[in-house]
């Protein structure tokens, strides 16, 4: 019996150690792994469709060199108001194109801040904003943007008006989409939405779509050479004050920098004070004495260390925003930092991209859970994290860490403040929320 054993490991060691037997058993691994591990393949209710296949309401391509028609296309409004909501109005959009698996149409974004009287905004194309070809590269195979030149026929469209009201709801939206997705609606090359602004529609997607969109937005770089140079000349400052800073080797190294998104302008406080009211939530307006108390009680940057405070300059009221803070810290705003003129040069949107870069490259980031702004910022840096293998920044030390000072934390800090990925819809870090996951 001994013999046989040994002839049948020298067998089977023999026959291991050829390429087939071991091509053999990875095909086997890998087919297991997928029951397990992706078991919609096996069962879920689904529509196929040519080379897509819907799963509920996302689509999973059979072959991801086609899954995205490029010659059937979405047309979406104008996209409006702050920053981050248009980013957000693009991300829908991007996504209700992925849905109808058509290429969305380059979307024309707003420079300015005016969203009542839509004839007042002033439109700029998404690729002066975000680079066209960058976008395209990362999100190939999930979404996709194309120019009016692809279009083959202009007058080949149907309309599709989003529904609005009490009576709209998720589910009405949803069947919607998926009418639109089947003939004779399929068949036109132009499906133009009609209706409100993208930020209003119903959501439909986990925030990890959202969040795999977001990562293919890459600005251009004017933009993003101002972002460098804003965030070097902080970094020198950092510097300079730093006494023990005198060796080469010192010179040349990072200095932290905490950035901290202030709110506390009079169009933010008008609006939080009217949420606390409706919401009968007390834990969304900060004044600025409490933030600057909270952020003080971050331990960890090296003293002396710069805070930036990005605050809509316009908007603000409180010239004493630099008066008060901890010894240690020394705060900034863009005139001191000597940048205000660089800034005008630009219209509202781009001062916006700007000083969110600058916001989302600190060491320490503070912000408000209910403003958008912020929860996009935690959002970038909690997908940072995570790529780096972290999976909480909830009790201990990690790098890009972020906070929340309308929210109390331990030791009357600030609260520490990361993003829910696993989230089935975006409606926590898009319409407010005090839900920061830790």
């Amino acid at each position: 019996m001994d013999y046989l054993n040994r002839n049948q490991f020298r067998f089977f060691k023999t026959h291991w150690n050829s390429v087939t037997c071991r091509c053999v058993a990875l095909l086997v691994i890998v087919l297991v792994l997928r029951a397990v591990l992706f078991p919609t393949f096996l069962g879920f209710p689904r529509i196929e469709n040519g080379d897509v296949v819907m799963i509920h309401n996302h689509s999973l391509f059979l072959n991801p060199e086609f899954g995205i028609r490029k010659i059937k296309f979405l047309e979406v409004p104008q996209i409006v108001w702050g920053l981050n909501n248009q980013k957000i109005a693009f991300a829908r959009s991007c996504l209700t194109a992925r849905m109808l698996n058509r290429t969305l149409l380059l979307p024309s974004l707003s420079a300015s801040l005016f969203y009542k009287e839509i004839d007042q905004l002033q439109p700029i194309s998404f690729d002066k904003v975000f680079q066209f070809e960058r976008f395209n590269l990362h999100c190939k195979g999930f979404v996709q943007l194309g120019r009016y030149s692809d279009i083959s026929n202009r007058t080949d469209v149907i309309e599709l008006q989003k529904g609005s009201g009490r009576k709209w709801t998720v589910d009405r939206d949803l069947d919607q989409l998926k009418q639109f997705s089947n003939d004779p609606y399929n068949g036109y090359e132009i499906i133009r939405v009609a209706g409100k602004n993208p930020f209003l529609w119903h959501d439909h997607w986990p925030i990890r779509d959202y969040a795999k969109v977001f990562e293919c937005l890459v600005l251009v770089d004017e933009i993003s050479n101002e972002a460098d140079r804003v965030v070097s000349k902080i970094r020198e400052i950092g510097r300079g004050l730093r006494r023990d800073c005198v060796s080469e080797n010192c010179k040349l190294e990072t200095v932290p920098y905490i950035a901290v998104h202030m709110r506390i302008e009079k169009d933010w406080m008008i609006h939080c004070k009217k949420r606390e009211q409706r919401s009968n939530i007390r834990d969304i307006c900060s004044s600025k004495e409490e933030i600057m108390e909270r952020v003080g009680k971050i331990m960890g940057p090296k003293a002396p260390t710069i805070v930036y405070l990005a605050v809509a300059d316009s908007l603000l009221e409180d010239n004493s925003i630099l008066n008060g803070w901890k010894k240690g810290l020394v705060p900034f705003e863009k005139k001191k930092l000597g940048v205000v003129g660089m800034y005008k040069k630009y219209p509202y949107l781009i001062q916006s991209a700007i000083d969110y870069e600058v916001c989302l490259r600190a060491d320490v980031f503070v912000g408000n859970s209910f403003s958008t702004f912020s929860s996009l910022i935690v959002l970038e840096r909690s997908q940072k994290m995570i790529r780096e293998g972290v999976t909480t920044s909830c009790a201990m030390d990690v790098r890009w860490p972020s906070y929340a000072y309308n929210i109390l934390g331990e030791s009357n800090g600030p609260h520490r403040w990361m993003t829910n990925i696993s989230a089935l819809n975006l409606q926590a870090i898009s319409y407010g929320s005090n839900d920061i996951c830790c």
